[in-house]
Formats: C-alpha cells, structure tokens, sequence
C-alpha cells in the first residue's frame, strides 16, 4: 500500500501538475508579434500611453485601468480607433484579462500602421497582483476585477473575482 502511495504521488507530481507560468501562457496562446510592456514600466510617471482595454464591456464596467479607452474584442471596431487616435506614432497600450485577446486587437492597429502599439503583459490581472489601482464604472477604485471565467481566474491572485 505505501508503495502505491508513492506512486501515485509521483505520477501526480510529474503529469497532474500542468500549472503553467504566465509566460508559458502567453507563449502557447500568442504569437509575439507585438512587444510587450510590463505592468511596472506601464506605472512608472513617464510612461506617458493611450491605454485600450479589449475585454468586452461587462469586463470594463467591473474594472478597468485609469483613463482605459473601451475597444472590446468580439464587436471591436478597427475604424472606429482609427479616427479617435489618427496619430500612427502615439504609444498605444493594449490590454484584456492576460494578454491574448489584447494581442489580437493590437496587431490589427499594427497593420493599419501603428508603429509604437504594446501588449500589457499579463493583462490586468497582472496590473491587479502588483497592487496597481483598478476603476469602476463610475471611475472608483475597486477591488473587484472581472476574472473572464473560471479557468482563466486562476492567474487573477489579488482582488474580488467578478464573474457576471
């Protein structure tokens, strides 16, 4: 019986143990074709940035990043961005929950001729672990930060996970 313990406790550690970091991640759902920009070099007073969130609304009305622009994802409008920031050379940070969606909308800003377009590395949930401030719909700070889902809210490690 103890060997069988042993066992299984070895099997356990070497297959049921899929936990994945945040770069692996990113590194099976992207294909980093945009640089990214990490939550610190974001918060430093210099890093002057026209922030868009793609997560859809619901996700933006629970929290968002101060002065976020709301792009969404599945009704994301390229044209509508491209007459709001007619600027190709503006530093752009595009961001969603962990940085996969956020890829995508960025690289269609790229191919319309963005030059400076950054993906935040980690997303918000990233933003929310390092103790940055997250804002409501009435530009509030908040806790509570939507998680997307079930399964993605395990990157989520700080904050109220928000699910509606």
């Amino acid at each position: 019986m103890r060997n069988l313990i042993i066992l299984s406790f070895l099997l356990l550690s070497c297959f049921g143990n899929s936990q994945e970091t945040l770069h692996e991640l990113l590194k099976i759902h992207n294909k980093e074709r945009i640089p990214y920009i990490s939550v610190q070099e974001l918060a430093m007073p210099k890093t002057n940035a026209i922030l868009l969130d793609a997560r859809e609304f619901k996700e933006y009305n629970v929290s968002h990043l101060e002065d976020a622009i709301h792009v969404g994802y599945d009704n994301f409008d390229l044209d509508t961005v491209i007459k709001s920031l007619p600027d190709t050379t503006s530093t752009i940070v595009v961001y969603c929950s962990v940085g996969i969606r956020s890829e995508d909308i960025a690289e269609q800003l790229k191919k319309k001729g963005y030059t400076n377009v950054y993906n935040l590395f980690g997303g918000i949930f990233e933003w929310k672990n390092n103790n940055f401030p997250v804002y409501n719909s009435e530009e509030k700070e908040t806790d509570h930060v939507h998680a997307y889902s079930k399964d993605w809210s395990k990157w989520l490690l700080k904050g109220i996970k928000i699910y509606e």
